[in-house]
């Protein structure tokens, strides 16, 4: 871990990532670990400060997540947030019992004890988040209350310990001055020193990589999108040609990708980059396909065979480079237990189990956002970094139904078009995620005095701050008569739009 770090437990709140964001946002390294780390390893990590995060979970039942109890007395500051309140209650000798009047959404903050460094430049009445169905009844010995809500104990302390707890979320932004408080307990409490920023991770990240990789070879399957680019052209700056990279050009993806792919990395960046032209292979194998699910794997089994076939050509290589982001890792050790399968993730994944390779992940400690930062700083043009999300089948999970090349053709063109017109009217930033969708139905339509039957296409604009949920774009009528218009006298082939104006929940954003 990084000096002067936060390192944060994880007892399931679906709030955790927020919280090291917030705390990298400062300028500080904070990272994540399941709440069953030993207490050895937390040891090992010294971190200047601990974060009990929230959870599901009731502290009195019995197969609730614990703590060694002698992570209490490493000296080290701790602040528990919800369950990691109760739970410190529970074992220190309180007592936590269901709540009369549970608590979920907006609540008034009343500070108790104002001289306390962990309220400083917090007025006596906040507003604060609360989401929690328990609440301590009998508070621990050596621990004071210094806040309340009407409903229940809000903040306890046992301040010569340095041990802090609070029952709301201050993470998230409808607690008004939450950011102040964790702000609080990073320097005021744990003393942190601001370490963390883009351009020192850069140089450390550049400096590990050659000491790792010295003059041993490394293949990395670039996809031009944010990560994996990132991750090149980071890799390739700290050992120039030892890095080769590969471009599989699917025949799904956006109009011109190849070319812009090719001349960034390839010309400017001066990367040792193959463009693999594979379109009439995918092509072929989705041929009749119209189930999503069988689409996808097909697509994702033909980027293994793909992989596969560059494996032979660098068998002197000793690593693999992916770019691998810190949800990604968060995610495969979360502690909690499996979610429904809605659909296959968008990013095509199923690497081999056995390789002979070892993986390099530059990226793996980064947010998304810390990433495009990271880009930034390296060069590389913003209309590549900045670009939205792209599902790893491409458009082969946004043309419905069978997937073949006119179709594909025809809705590069339209989503070509859509994409042009927000950049022009500086919306293209404001929106999380904008494409167009291709419907397997046609309609009569009408241009100059002929009769047409063209296909329908849809066009969706989504809002979010993390994918999890999200919410339709409000954009200007102006602006989608325009799309309309444009889409349908200049891309032959569609002669209807619509416009989802659906959520997520119940939608998603992708349509398949």
């Amino acid at each position: 871990m990084y000096k002067d770090s936060i390192l944060i437990l994880d007892f399931g709140s679906q709030y955790n990532q927020l919280i090291a964001r917030r705390i990298r946002e400062m300028g500080v390294y904070a990272e994540i670990v399941p709440y069953f780390t030993p207490i050895e390893d937390i040891k090992s990590m010294k971190p200047k400060g601990i974060i009990l995060s929230g959870g599901p979970a009731s502290v009195y039942l019995e197969e609730a997540p614990t703590l060694d109890k002698e992570i209490y007395e490493l000296n080290i500051p701790i602040l528990g947030i919800c369950y990691g309140m109760q739970l410190t209650m529970h074992l220190l000798g309180g007592k936590v019992d269901k709540a009369d009047k549970q608590e979920f959404g907006k609540a008034e903050l009343i500070i108790d004890k104002n001289k306390s460094k962990f309220f400083n430049e917090i007025p006596k009445k906040s507003q604060v988040w609360m989401s929690h169905a328990d609440h301590v009844v009998e508070i621990a010995p050596g621990f004071e209350k210094l806040a309340h809500t009407d409903s229940s104990i809000a903040v306890l302390a046992d301040e010569e310990k340095r041990i802090y707890t609070v029952q709301f979320h201050p993470e998230v932004t409808h607690s008004v001055y939450g950011k102040n408080i964790l702000k609080n307990f990073v320097f005021e409490i744990a003393k942190c020193e601001k370490n963390w920023s883009m351009e020192n991770y850069i140089e450390k990240t550049i400096k590990e990589i050659r000491e790792r990789v010295g003059d041993k070879k490394v293949i990395l399957a670039l996809s031009g999108g944010v990560d994996s680019s990132v991750a090149a052209v980071l890799i390739h700056k700290a050992i120039g040609d030892n890095l080769n990279c590969f471009f599989v050009d699917t025949g799904l993806m956006r109009k011109d990708e190849a070319k812009k792919v090719m001349e960034t990395y390839g010309k400017n960046f001066k990367m040792n980059i193959e463009c693999i032209n594979a379109e009439d292979r995918f092509l072929t194998k989705l041929k009749g396909i119209t189930d999503p699910e069988e689409k996808r794997k097909i697509i994702g089994k033909e980027f293994i065979d793909i992989f596969e076939e560059q494996k032979q050509k660098f068998k002197d290589a000793d690593f693999l480079a992916q770019g691998t982001i810190y949800p990604d890792v968060i995610e495969s050790q979360s502690i909690k237990g499996p979610s429904s399968t809605i659909k296959s993730h968008h990013n095509v994944g199923g690497l081999p189990e056995e390789m002979e390779f070892e993986l390099l992940e530059p990226l793996r400690e980064l947010f998304k956002d810390e990433v495009r930062k990271v880009g930034k700083e390296l060069g590389i043009p913003e209309y590549m970094i900045d670009r939205h999300p792209f599902p790893g089948p491409g458009l082969g999970i946004r043309i419905l139904g069978e997937v073949t090349k006119e179709k594909a053709d025809i809705l590069r063109e339209a989503d070509d078009i859509f994409i042009e017109e927000l950049r022009k009217n500086k919306l293209y930033d404001k929106v999380s995620q904008a494409f167009v969708v291709l419907l397997p139905v046609k309609s009569v339509g009408v241009m100059g005095d002929e009769r047409t039957y063209e296909y329908t296409a849809v066009l969706r604009s989504a809002n979010t701050t993390d994918f999890m949920t999200a919410t339709w774009s409000h954009l200007p009528y102006e602006l989608l008569e325009k799309v309309s218009n444009r889409i349908i006298n200049e891309v032959k082939g569609i002669n209807r739009l619509a416009y989802d104006i659906s959520s997520k929940p119940p939608a998603t954003i992708e349509w398949e």
